[in-house]
């Protein structure tokens, strides 16, 4: 018998339940029912949170950004310098795919991929985000002289935004065999030597 919550409270519930389901299963083999038996209802009950099943996918995309965003806050607050910053992001990204690990099996799910285009416009955004806060960083570090400015500001954010993606498919490829955030920032600082002007 499942305890009555109110509704904001369910629903918080099941996408915590979705995104370690999805960590446990694969996202494109879990199903409603899955969800239902994990968190104490039935497959009804669940449709009466989430109509669909892309809704409550959608808003398991909106917590996942909703943390990374939070994240990213807390690390550009406490670096002083654009330097610390740009690090301090990766760090942080990086960390967040390790405290949720379904994320990069997410990411190249068939949900996302092909059956989702609102849950795949989620990670547009927010990936577009990162990536702005990248090119921040990196502008300043070119303006201060210690970024190679020949360039853009941009194609350096994409090679750090791929350098995470890679580590983190190696890292869940791995079984995660490996401390993901040290071996990524180990591999940034490697990055970040060669981009030295």
């Amino acid at each position: 018998m499942s305890i009555r919550l109110n509704a904001k409270t369910r629903k918080a519930q099941i996408v915590r339940e979705v995104l370690q389901l999805a960590d446990e299963i694969g996202p494109d083999r879990l199903s409603t029912n899955d969800v239902a038996r994990a968190v104490g209802l039935s497959q009804p009950a669940i449709f009466r949170h989430f109509p669909t099943k892309g809704e409550m996918w959608l808003a398991v995309a909106e917590e996942i950004a909703l943390q990374l965003t939070a994240a990213w806050r807390q690390a550009e607050a406490g670096a002083a310098t654009p330097e610390a910053r740009l690090r301090a992001l990766i760090g942080a990204q990086l960390a967040q795919i390790a405290q949720t690990p379904a994320m990069p099996s997410i990411l190249f799910s068939r949900e996302l991929q092909v059956d989702n285009p609102a849950l795949r416009a989620v990670f547009i955004r927010v990936l577009g985000e990162f990536q702005a806060r990248l090119v921040a960083a990196i502008q300043e570090r070119q303006a201060g002289g210690s970024a190679r400015q020949d360039i853009a500001a941009e194609d350096i954010a994409m090679l750090l935004t791929s350098l995470v993606q890679g580590v983190a498919i190696r890292w869940t490829l791995g079984a995660r065999g490996f401390a993901l955030v040290d071996e990524g920032l180990r591999l940034f600082d490697v990055q970040m030597a060669l981009l030295e002007p």
